[in-house]
């Protein structure tokens, strides 16, 4: 039985969840699309290579694979490479995430479970609460952990010694990692967005999983409104999936997956209406720019982080956006995509005032 199946049965630890946790079907579909092994994967090229490098090492030594930190933008496959890593080096998984280890004994509860060389995957670890933090840099080193017990002058410290395990740290922001933790991993591999052509290939293989019916130029318009991710591409194939099935014989063809993004709200840049909108509120309001995130945030009603981390990476990526020291501000391309005529900057942009 795996850590993960042994933590979920004895209700250890609540930060902890089993690998097969229930998500509902949205979650059960994600599954079901995702590769087992590495052989499996598509893209990432450079990722996979390394990983297949130390995978392989850590085998053939006999030993635990050492810690891996995956930071890059949501959806790219993180939560993925941990599972695939458990599944090549045979050992069990636990998933748990920042917010949900609250206290020290949380975590004491998932290490103390784990088996030799199984994968602990913590998402979200820049979340980590920085006392649950500290309790894991000896557990990260010397494979052990220290807890305190009693108090004043009774207090004594005990040391508990851990089996060999790899932690998975995944992150969306590694910037707000602290150095500490941040050293302490031995392997760190970056993930970027994916290019169009790999897209393509990742939707004919969910295709093929779904039994979907999906010509090559229908994958490959799916994969161009796809942002670079192979998580929208995968939700952007069941609506098109959808669409199909009740207007087109269940046969995607290029017009069919036109017509079915366009009936999402998807644009040929893959860009929603919520980017249209931010877009659209820079040029109108303030002139195309520049202007604060916390202004613009306030014009949109939205929050601030949902803007830096849904909206803008994929604006800035494609170069519909730019950040400057005054603020955000629009580029010629966007205001072509828009429709719009690129605004006459020699004007003070009343968003100025709230950079």
């Amino acid at each position: 039985m795996t850590a993960a199946g042994r933590l979920g049965e004895e209700g250890q630890s609540p930060g902890a969840a089993r690998r097969d946790g229930g998500g509902g079907d949205d979650e059960q579909f994600i599954r079901s699309l995702r590769p087992a092994r590495l052989d499996e994967c598509i893209g990432q090229a450079r990722v996979v290579s390394g990983l297949r490098i130390s995978l392989q090492a850590a085998r053939e030594r006999g030993e635990a694979l050492d810690h891996v930190l995956l930071h890059g933008p949501p959806g790219l496959g993180k939560t993925t490479f941990a599972n695939v890593i458990a599944a090549e080096m045979g050992t069990g998984i636990v998933t748990t995430s920042g917010p949900a280890v609250e206290r020290g004994g949380d975590l004491m509860g998932i290490l103390t479970n784990l088996s030799r060389g199984d994968i602990l995957f913590i998402d979200e670890i820049h979340r980590l609460p920085r006392a649950v933090e500290e309790f894991l840099y000896p557990a990260m080193e010397d494979f052990c952990v220290n807890f305190t017990i009693e108090k004043g002058a009774h207090a004594r410290t005990l040391r508990y010694a851990l089996k060999p395990f790899t932690l998975v740290g995944a992150t969306t922001r590694a910037g707000l990692l602290s150095s500490p933790l941040r050293e302490r991993f031995g392997i760190a591999h970056h993930l970027d967005f994916y290019p169009v052509d790999e897209l393509s290939r990742v939707v004919a293989r969910s295709a093929s999983i779904l039994a979907v019916d999906v010509v090559e130029e229908g994958a490959m318009e799916i994969a161009r409104r796809a942002r670079g991710t192979p998580r929208i591409a995968n939700r952007l194939l069941r609506r098109a999936r959808d669409y199909a099935q009740v207007r087109a014989q269940g046969r995607i063809t290029l017009e069919v997956a036109r017509e079915a993004l366009e009936f999402e709200g998807v644009d040929p840049l893959g860009l929603t209406a919520q980017d249209r909108e931010l877009l659209r509120t820079i040029v109108q309001v303030y002139n195309g720019g520049p202007v604060g995130i916390d202004a613009l945030a306030a014009t949109l009603n939205e929050e601030v982080d949902s803007l830096e981390e849904m909206v803008e990476p994929f604006l800035l990526k494609i170069g519909l956006l730019t950040r400057t020291p005054g603020g955000r501000r629009v580029t010629p391309q966007a205001c072509d995509h828009l429709g719009v005529p690129t605004p006459d900057r020699s004007q003070r942009s009343q968003g100025a005032l709230f950079a």
